[in-house]
């Protein structure tokens, strides 16, 4: 039998260790919370016909990762959006860095249609093809469009989605931007995890290894 002293230390590290979890448990993202190191890539193709990895990067502040997909008429929508911020924040002085990151498996996300797409579409940003998904399940991304903010540390300051609605005349909130923003001004930004919009990503079921 447990005595009253401890059955309350009992209960108080329970509602102690109940309090860490949520605290770092991502609200909306099952792999990632808000302060944790963004998984790196490398050397993956892009539609420019080079590899690209996060090291490449290393001299710009803040880089925005987007999973994207062609297949998927929502990303379809926020095309312009992602050009955007692409034209606002980059430039010579790049402050921001965005990478599009497709890891469908359906056809039309192979590499020469993304080619075809990025030419077509005039896209001003690095799309890259991950094939083996793996950078989507470190993210724990779980739809396309969907982003994630890495500021110098490569720490991930914001994840989720790029506003409240993908119809632009109804838009209220612009999270991404808004996030954005405060980091440049040296601020926390005042919203840093909301629930992506978008086609949810076909991830391959992992087979399970069998003992000999």
């Amino acid at each position: 039998m447990l005595n009253c002293w401890q059955i309350g230390v009992f209960l108080m590290i329970s509602v102690l260790g109940i309090a860490t979890s949520e605290i770092h448990a991502g609200k909306y993202n099952p792999v990632l919370s808000i302060g944790d190191v963004g998984p790196a890539w490398s050397d993956l193709p892009g539609v420019d016909g080079k590899m690209h990895s996060l090291s490449d990067l290393k001299q710009t502040p803040y880089i925005v990762v987007v999973f994207f997909s062609n297949s998927c008429d929502v990303a379809e929508v926020y095309e312009v959006r992602i050009q955007k911020i692409t034209a606002k924040y980059g430039g010579k002085n790049e402050t921001v860095s965005v990478v599009a990151i497709n890891v469908s498996k359906e056809e039309e996300d192979r590499l020469p249609a993304m080619k075809t797409r990025a030419k077509e579409h005039g896209f001003n940003f690095a799309y890259l093809f991950d094939e083996t998904q793996v950078i989507a399940r470190k993210y724990g991304a779980i739809w396309t469009p969907e982003f994630f903010i890495l500021n110098s540390e490569r720490k991930v300051v914001y994840m989720g989605g790029y506003d409240d609605t993908s119809a632009d005349k109804f838009v209220k909130h612009h999270y991404l931007m808004d996030a954005l923003d405060a980091l440049i001004q040296g601020e926390i930004p005042k919203v840093t995890e909301t629930p992506a919009i978008g086609c949810r990503i076909k991830l391959e079921k992992k087979r399970r290894r069998t003992s000999n």
